[in-house]
């Protein structure tokens, strides 16, 4: 006979896995500071790469005028705010990725909570199960 619980349980199980268990069972297998961690190395080499090509875009832009001018200009002054800035940036995208996966982390270890919840109620199912098997088997013996 099919036990409706267990088979609900299952579906749900199943359900979760292919939705919201694709990218929430892989973030729950990392420790936070971990987690964090790689998104901020992940976001530093990201910011890096963007704010070269940023300032060397606008390098580029302005490249007749810096060409014109470079002899006029204090160059560690123009160092200076180019530093400040990547510094600020990294400041800035730092704070919004550490929030930002700081909230990922706390709501897919909510989620994998319920779906573990969900399989520890699945394996009390199948222990009953069994324990009701043997103690027939136990009563009955075995008949061939």
């Amino acid at each position: 006979m099919i036990n409706e619980e267990k088979v609900k349980i299952m579906n749900k199980l199943a359900m979760y896995e292919k939705g919201e268990g694709r990218k929430y069972l892989p973030v729950s297998k990392y420790y936070r500071s971990d987690y964090i961690g790689l998104a901020l190395i992940k976001n530093f080499f990201l910011i890096t790469i963007g704010y070269v090509l940023a300032v060397a875009g606008i390098g580029v832009y302005f490249g007749e005028y810096l060409l014109d001018n470079i002899h006029k200009m204090d160059l560690l002054v123009l160092g200076i705010y180019i530093v400040s800035g990547y510094v600020a940036a990294i400041v800035f995208f730092s704070l919004l990725t550490y929030i930002q996966y700081s909230v990922k982390y706390h709501l897919a270890k909510k989620s994998v909570k319920r779906y573990y919840e969900n399989l520890t109620r699945l394996e009390k199912i199948y222990s009953r199960e069994e324990k009701k098997t043997a103690g027939r088997k136990a009563a009955g013996g075995n008949k061939r």
